[in-house]
């Protein structure tokens, strides 16, 4: 079963958007100055920023654990469209992974 979950909506919190936050790729977040700016990925409902672009989520769906966004990425090398799932996981971090399967991480959400 799946259910809609905000994307773009400008009113949306992050209450109502439970992966909106700051984390670190594959390692964990420090909060300080310590963490690796490449490293970083900040997702809130309108969009995700990392290192390699900025994709916008076009739509945001859940199905059980698990929320599949269609995203719009834009690279170096020109915009992407893609889908991406995200999967919050009970030690508090939220596994990563494209459609195709060719980039998964671990995101450690950081401190506020």
């Amino acid at each position: 079963m799946l259910a809609a979950v905000p994307a773009g909506a400008g009113e949306s919190g992050p209450e109502e958007f439970p992966l909106a936050g700051n984390y670190m790729q594959n390692t964990p977040c420090k909060g300080n100055a310590s963490d690796q700016a490449a490293m970083k990925v900040s997702i809130s409902p309108q969009q995700i920023v990392s290192n390699i672009g900025v994709c916008s989520i076009l739509d945001a769906k859940q199905e059980g654990d698990s929320y599949h966004l269609h995203v719009e990425c834009k690279f170096p090398a020109g915009p992407l469209v893609g889908d991406l799932t995200f999967t919050p996981r009970p030690d508090q971090t939220v596994k990563f992974v494209d459609r195709d399967n060719t980039y998964n991480a671990i995101l450690y959400r950081c401190p506020n």
